[in-house]
């Protein structure tokens, strides 16, 4: 285990904040490697960060790592079950599943999944696991009490992030072809699809359960809010640059899109009427995030990163270096 500080920013700083969120702190976390999601598991007080080939644990209170899940090779993202007392890692490059005990953090098993899982969300009225696999486009459908396969369902596209309404349906954004994708999780099918209008390759996603609202995050700089019931698409928001995640908060109803450009954008409203309440300055790279919904903070890992190579025929897109050792995670509060 790697030592770690909390690093607040200084009272002063703190003071010439609006009273809107700003960056309260850092937690470094060092190490090598890209992230992906993060997950918040509020009532257990633990915050889970995939890192390259294993899950960082920090406790959000402390700011430390408390430990880790190692042998996650690719690991995109981390479901929670907390009354079986597991979680599920999503392993893209092995093409499998992690359980591990929330408690011990140790691994208990590993199940064969489809190709890249990347998305992962454990659904409470079944007590299913899904993963979403990009290269198979299908989701794996896993029962929890057993950690047996029961289905694969295949999707039509590529999936990216889901979320569950907790009364069995799931929704999931289809990244190539623009859609949301509803899962029936009892009977393990696709019960419908509908296309998000405006929005191109939709990657992150938000649920406000309570009113029916999706919040999808495009890579053409838009949040799309969609009726999961009518399929109707209700509004669309301006976001930052380099979107990948989303975020909800129950009590304070507000969205949030985290921009790769080192942006958060914050999103309030209700019924068909939505719009930006304010654009948060965070860092370059924080591009996923988690909400805690006892703190109201917000959670986003990035890193330091080095100059950007010249673009060659082999990387017409390339990408900046990460400076190793830099990992950590942005902290963004009221």
């Amino acid at each position: 285990m790697k030592t770690t500080a909390f690093v607040l920013l200084t009272a002063a700083a703190t003071l010439t904040a609006a009273a809107g969120y700003h960056v309260t702190g850092k937690i470094q976390i060092g190490g090598e490697g890209g992230w992906d999601y993060a997950t918040m598991d509020s009532a257990g007080r633990r915050l889970y960060l995939s890192h390259a080939t294993r899950v960082v644990v920090v406790d959000p209170d402390s700011g430390k790592v408390v430990g880790e899940i190692a042998d996650t090779a690719g690991v995109h993202g981390i479901a929670i079950a907390p009354k079986l007392n597991h979680g599920y890692t999503s392993n893209g490059r092995s093409n499998n599943v992690t359980v591990f005990d929330l408690k011990t953090l140790k691994t208990v098993g590993q199940i064969a999944t489809g190709q890249n899982p990347d998305a992962i969300l454990y659904e409470p009225s079944t007590n299913k696991v899904l993963t979403f696999n990009g290269r198979s486009k299908d989701a794996t459908v896993i029962d929890a009490a057993t950690d047996k396969v029961l289905a694969t369902i295949p999707l039509g596209g590529k999936p990216e992030f889901a979320q569950t309404d907790t009364k069995g349906k799931i929704y999931v954004n289809i990244e190539d072809t623009h859609e949301v994708a509803e899962i029936d999780a009892r009977n393990n099918f696709v019960a419908k699809r509908y296309n998000l209008a405006g929005c191109e390759e939709p990657s992150g996603l938000a649920f406000d359960v309570k009113n029916r609202r999706l919040f999808s995050v495009c890579a053409n700089k838009v949040m799309v809010v969609s009726d999961p019931d009518s399929g109707a698409v209700v509004a669309t928001v301006p976001i930052g640059q380099g979107a990948d995640g989303a975020g909800f908060d129950v009590d304070r109803g507000l969205a949030f899109s985290s921009n790769g450009e080192g942006t958060v954008t914050v999103v309030r409203g209700s019924g068909t009427k939505y719009a930006v309440a304010e654009t948060v300055q965070t860092q370059r790279g924080a591009r996923t995030m988690a909400v805690d919904q006892k703190t109201h903070k917000l959670f986003l890992p990035t890193a330091e990163f080095g100059a950007m190579p010249a673009a060659t025929d082999q990387q017409p897109r390339p990408r900046p270096p990460i400076v190793p050792g830099t990992f950590m995670v942005v902290v963004v509060e009221q």
